[in-house]
């Protein structure tokens, strides 16, 4: 789906939108213990670099912080800021493979960070025993990396990012007051190149103005000449977090 196809079809549904009834503000964060998995590879190479067997990255437990406005005034969206970090570091003593034109054969080290901040812009179509929520989530998308060859000068960095719109939907059920069972998805795909960020949670709120959720999450990035940059990674886990709703 094109950018311009995209933003459009969101103008489109707007004006068929609700809000909440009253005035909410959450503040919140958590732990996302996620497993990385795929490889990346600049477009001038043959293979990809295998994040596992050649980086040799791990299952890491990264952060994540939110926070989410909701109000009563019609046409005028809900909004929601999240910002997650995704660092992983490796070292592995017997690489063997080639990346950006550079031989890397022996003991390497690397870490890259891919940081996501999303600003959500979402209606409540319906907000009672089924939730359904629609909207437009604004990535920003930033990506750090670092390949080093021990011991030597070979080393191959790089840093790039991207903003693109991502169309937003929730689906959710409160079987009794103050608890949702919800799925959250944000998805964009054009020119060969999809992004997508996909929720399965539980979420309470007690009577003291906290809150707790945990489910699991799964980020997917398929690039196709981005920075030069061709990429399938996967990162997907378990998250536990706590927040403040007023």
């Amino acid at each position: 789906m094109k950018i311009k196809q995209l933003v459009c079809m969101a103008a489109l549904v707007t004006p068929f939108m609700a809000n909440a009834d009253t005035l909410s503000v959450s503040v919140g964060g958590g732990v996302w213990n996620e497993s990385p998995d795929g490889d990346f590879k600049k477009t001038t190479d043959l293979t990809g670099v295998d994040v596992k067997n050649d980086l040799a990255w791990d299952d890491e437990s990264q952060g994540y912080l939110f926070v989410t406005l909701e109000h009563f005034v019609p046409v005028i969206p809900n909004f929601r800021l999240i910002h997650t970090t995704i660092d992983h570091s490796g070292s592995n003593e017997n690489a063997d493979f080639i990346f950006d034109g550079e031989t890397f054969n022996g003991s390497i080290d690397n870490d890259i960070s891919i940081e996501t901040t999303d600003l959500i812009a979402y209606y409540e179509v319906l907000d009672n025993v089924v939730s359904l929520d629609l909207g437009l989530n604004i990535r920003h998308l930033k990506i750090d990396y670092r390949i080093n060859l021990t011991g030597s000068t070979t080393t191959v960095s790089d840093s790039f990012s991207e903003t693109v719109p991502m169309l937003y939907a929730l689906v959710g059920a409160s079987p009794w007051p103050d608890l949702i069972i919800s799925g959250e998805l944000s998805y964009i795909a054009f020119d060969g190149t999809s992004v997508s960020d996909f929720t399965a949670k539980v979420a309470y709120t007690t009577d003291y103005f906290v809150g707790f959720e945990a489910g699991y999450r799964k980020q997917t990035f398929e690039l196709d000449d981005v920075s030069d940059t061709d990429a399938d990674l996967n990162f997907d886990g378990i998250f536990a977090g706590a927040y403040l709703k007023f």
